[in-house]
C-alpha cells in the first residue's frame, strides 16, 4: 500500500534559530574566505583591492545567493528587494546571479508540509480534500501554493508559510544588514535603524496571513464595479496565520502578453498605471510589492487577476495630498512648487549641500520631462531609462549625500518603479498625462 504522504523533492526550511543563524554564519565564512582569496589574487597583480569590490564578486554573490534562498523567510525576501532595486545598477553577471533570488524557492519536503498542516487543520485533514498535490504550483519566499479541491467541489489555492518564518525576522534582517555593512556599500554615517525597523514590521505583516486575507476582501470591494480587474475570494474555513485559502483562478503570466496586439498591451499597462494611482490618490492603501507574478490576465475575459495582497500598506491622508502637490507641480512644469512638494515630503533634504539638492531636481526633471511631453509616452523606449539610470549612478557615487528617505516614499518607488518595469516589458504606448491629469486635477496641456 502506498504511503499517505508520498516522499518527494525539496530541502527542509530550517526554522530555528541557530540553525538559521548557523547557516548565515557559514555564509560569512564563505564570504571572508572568498574575499581573502579575491583579494591575494589582485595584490598579486599589483592591485590596491577595495572591500566592496572584495565582496560583489560573482563568486561571493552565488554564495549569498544560494544561502538565502535555503533560508527561505525573511532572509530571502530581503535578497529578492535587494536585488530587484538594484538589477539594473549592478554589473550585468552580478544581475544574472541576484536575478536567481527572484525565480522560485525550492518547496518544502513533504513531511515537513505536512508538520505544519497537521499543527493548523489538526490530524486528518487529508480527508477534506478530493485532491491536494503535493508538489506546489508555486514556492516563493515566505510560503509556497498548492492548487487543491476539497470533497465539497472547491477548486482553491491553498497558501502554506513555511515553518519558523515568523520567528526569524528580526534576527534575518539584522544578518542581512550585517552583511550590507561589512560590504562597505552603505556609508558609515546613514542611520539605517528606522529602516530595517520598518523593514521588520513589514514582514511580519506579509507572515500574517489572516492579515493578507482582510486585504485581500478590502481590495475585493474597492475594485468590485471594475470589470477590468479579477481577484479570488478568501475562504476563510481554511484560513489561518500560516495558511491562506482562496478561490484558483485561472490566469497566464502577464508577461506573456508581450506577443499581445499593440492594443491591448497599450490597454493593460494603462489599467495598471491607473492602478498605482487610485491606490495612492483614491484608496490611499497600497499592494506595494509590483512583482511580475503577482500580476496575471486571463485570455477568456481579458481581465488582469491580482494576487499576492500580503504588502499592503496604508497611507496617511497627508502623504497623499503631498503625492497630489508633487504631481500637479510636474503637470504645470512649477519647479518652484516641485521642489517644495520634494521638500514637504521628504526627499530633498535641506541639510544637504546645494548640489545635491540641484542633482535631485535634475532628476526629477529627466523623469517627468519624457513622461509628460507628450500624449503618449512610449515605454519601449530603452534610452529613457538608461538616462535616469546614469543619473541615479552618478548621484549614487557622492556617498556624502546620501540620506534615507521616509519610508512610504520607498514603498512608493517600488511600486511605480515595478509598474513600469511591466509596462517597458510590455512596450506598451499609454498616455500617462492625461491618466495623471485625471486624478490630481491638473491639466493635460
Amino acid at each position: 500500500m502506498a504511503p499517505r504522504f508520498p516522499s518527494a523533492g525539496g530541502s527542509a526550511v530550517p526554522s530555528r534559530r541557530l540553525s538559521r543563524l548557523a547557516r548565515l554564519g557559514g555564509m560569512a565564512t564563505g564570504l571572508a574566505g572568498g574575499m581573502l582569496l579575491d583579494g591575494a589574487r589582485q595584490l598579486a597583480r599589483g592591485e590596491r583591492p577595495r572591500l566592496e569590490d572584495l565582496l560583489l564578486t560573482p563568486g561571493n554573490v552565488l554564495r549569498v545567493t544560494e544561502q538565502l534562498s535555503h533560508l527561505r523567510g525573511a532572509a530571502m525576501k530581503m535578497g529578492q528587494l535587494l536585488s530587484m532595486e538594484a538589477g539594473d545598477i549592478l554589473p550585468p553577471e552580478l544581475s544574472a546571479i541576484m536575478a536567481r533570488l527572484r525565480a522560485d524557492a525550492e518547496p518544502m519536503p513533504v513531511r515537513q508540509l505536512q508538520s505544519v498542516l497537521d499543527r493548523e487543520w489538526g490530524p486528518g485533514w487529508l480527508d477534506r480534500f478530493e485532491r491536494f498535490p503535493f508538489r506546489p504550483i508555486a514556492a516563493a519566499s515566505i510560503g509556497q501554493v498548492h492548487r487543491v479541491r476539497t470533497k465539497d467541489g472547491r477548486d482553491l489555492a491553498i497558501k502554506i508559510q513555511y515553518p519558523g518564518v515568523r520567528r526569524s525576522i528580526d534576527s534575518d534582517v539584522d544578518n542581512v544588514a550585517t552583511l550590507l555593512r561589512m560590504s562597505g556599500i552603505v556609508p558609515r554615517h546613514l542611520d539605517i535603524a528606522p529602516l530595517l525597523g520598518e523593514a521588520k514590521r513589514q514582514l511580519r505583516e506579509e507572515a500574517d496571513y489572516e492579515r493578507e486575507a482582510d486585504c485581500l476582501d478590502r481590495f475585493g470591494d474597492l475594485l468590485r464595479d471594475d470589470d477590468n480587474f479579477r481577484l479570488p475570494a478568501v475562504h476563510r474555513d481554511l484560513t489561518g496565520t500560516n495558511v491562506l485559502a482562496m478561490s484558483y483562478l485561472e490566469s497566464v503570466p502577464i508577461e506573456t502578453l508581450d506577443a499581445a496586439p499593440q492594443e491591448e498591451r497599450d490597454r493593460i499597462a494603462g489599467l495598471l498605471i491607473d492602478l498605482a494611482l487610485r491606490e495612492l490618490f483614491d484608496f490611499r492603501l497600497m499592494q506595494t510589492d509590483p512583482n511580475l507574478a503577482n500580476y496575471r490576465y486571463d485570455p477568456s475575459t481579458r481581465q488582469i487577476v491580482l494576487l499576492d495582497f500580503g504588502a499592503t500598506r496604508a497611507f496617511e491622508p497627508g502623504f497623499s495630498e503631498g503625492c497630489r502637490v508633487l504631481a500637479a507641480a510636474g503637470l504645470s512644469d512649477d519647479r518652484g512648487a516641485a521642489e517644495a512638494a520634494l521638500t514637504a515630503l521628504g526627499l530633498i533634504d535641506g541639510a544637504v549641500p546645494q548640489r545635491h539638492r540641484e542633482k535631485v531636481m535634475a532628476m526629477f526633471d529627466t523623469a517627468k520631462g519624457p513622461l509628460l511631453a507628450s500624449d503618449t509616452f512610449d515605454f519601449g523606449d530603452t534610452n529613457y531609462l538608461r538616462r535616469l539610470r546614469e543619473e541615479g549612478l552618478e548621484f549614487a557615487g557622492e556617498r556624502d549625500g546620501w540620506r534615507l528617505p521616509p519610508t512610504d516614499t520607498l514603498f512608493l518607488q517600488r511600486k511605480f518603479g515595478g509598474t513600469y518595469l511591466m509596462a517597458a516589458r510590455l512596450k506598451a504606448r499609454v498616455g500617462v498625462r492625461a491618466l495623471l491629469a485625471r486624478h490630481v486635477g491638473g491639466r493635460e496641456a
